[in-house]
């Protein structure tokens, strides 16, 4: 078996030690681990298939001694903007979990269940999306191609883990009434939930909710497709939750969108609320699948349905996907 060396920029953060562990969990082939982070890691150690590798420094002599064919950068918009062509420079493929060449014309923005082709679109960089729209977009796909969607609107209820190690912390810390040095939410979040995602635009939307509009479209190869989104953090751990209410432009069966979606890849069916199952992040928690379930008529508009989608944010919202396409650039066209 080819083996890939890797480099795994951001690699003490949250979502850069799940890539580390997916990466072993899922068997990716790679050959020397190459973990790289801001100067404030150095030295620090990772485990990775029961060997322990050592933090680098995150810098163009390092990125060029390495080798490496592959490297999943999960370190900020910032550090993808300055790094990202430099890997590029080297023939190295970076798949990038920042928000920084996600709307970039020329960058491709890929879901390997929605759209695999895009991977082999030439580009040294290829964008991973927001974790909102994953987990959307993998249960949307097989029905747009049947019915074709029409209007999409989503109200999201988001993990504290989507903030990131600082999110985790303030709800831990309120939880446990202890003291906060640096608060990462405008306000308190345990017992509460705050309607504001990101920065807020003169539309009136945040840059999340943009994210949502713009990403699905991108993903989705269809500009046609109209996204109302509003996005909420509540004090949740385990995956990100969806309100999903879809318009499509042709009629439907329930028995066929939930046959569709139950042979769809990357999507689980939990849909017996009689028996009182249903998506919940308790139960999609470290587990690399969109669950979907209250499939439901809307009975207020023609070819109206409902769903709610839950899904780990920080597996299949960030690190499954970044090396599910790894793993299919290494299999090729």
């Amino acid at each position: 078996m080819k083996l890939y060396d890797v480099i795994v920029a951001g690699a003490t953060g949250m979502v850069g030690r799940k890539m580390i562990q997916v990466l072993e969990e899922r068997k990716f082939p790679v050959g020397k681990l190459f973990p790289m982070a801001s100067s404030h890691s150095v030295g620090k150690r990772v485990v990775f298939n029961g060997k322990e590798w050592t933090v680098q420094e995150l810098n163009e002599e390092n990125i060029k001694n390495s080798h490496a064919k592959i490297a999943l950068f999960s370190a900020g918009a910032s550090v993808s903007r300055h790094f990202a062509p430099i890997c590029a420079k080297y023939d190295i493929t970076v798949i990038d979990n920042s928000s920084a060449w996600r709307m970039d014309p020329s960058i491709p923005l890929v879901v390997p269940e929605v759209n695999r082709e895009k991977i082999f679109s030439g580009s040294k960089i290829i964008a991973n999306p927001n974790c909102s729209t994953i987990q959307m977009v993998v249960v949307l796909k097989p029905l747009h191609d049947k019915y074709k969607i029409k209007r999409v609107v989503v109200s999201t209820y988001q993990s504290v883990t989507g903030a990131g190690q600082k999110g985790h912390d303030q709800l831990m810390k309120e939880w446990n009434e202890e003291e906060i040095q640096e608060m990462k939410f405008p306000h308190q979040i345990s017992f509460n939930a705050i309607p504001h995602i990101d920065e807020f635009l003169d539309n009136g939307y945040t840059k999340e909710e943009m994210k949502m509009i713009n990403e699905t479209k991108k993903i989705m190869g269809d500009n046609s497709i109209q996204v109302s989104p509003t996005c909420v953090r509540i004090p949740t751990i385990g995956g990100h939750c969806e309100s999903v209410n879809i318009e499509f432009e042709k009629p439907f069966e329930l028995s066929d969108v939930r046959e569709i979606l139950s042979k769809a890849p990357g999507v689980v069916v939990q849909d017996k609320p009689l028996e009182k199952i249903y998506p919940m992040p308790i139960w999609a928690h470290d587990k690399d699948e969109a669950f979907v379930g209250r499939i439901r008529r809307d009975e207020t508009v023609k070819n109206g349905l409902n769903l709610w989608i839950v899904s780990d944010n920080i597996r299949k919202g960030a690190a499954t996907n970044a090396v599910q396409i790894a793993e299919e650039f290494i299999k090729g066209k």
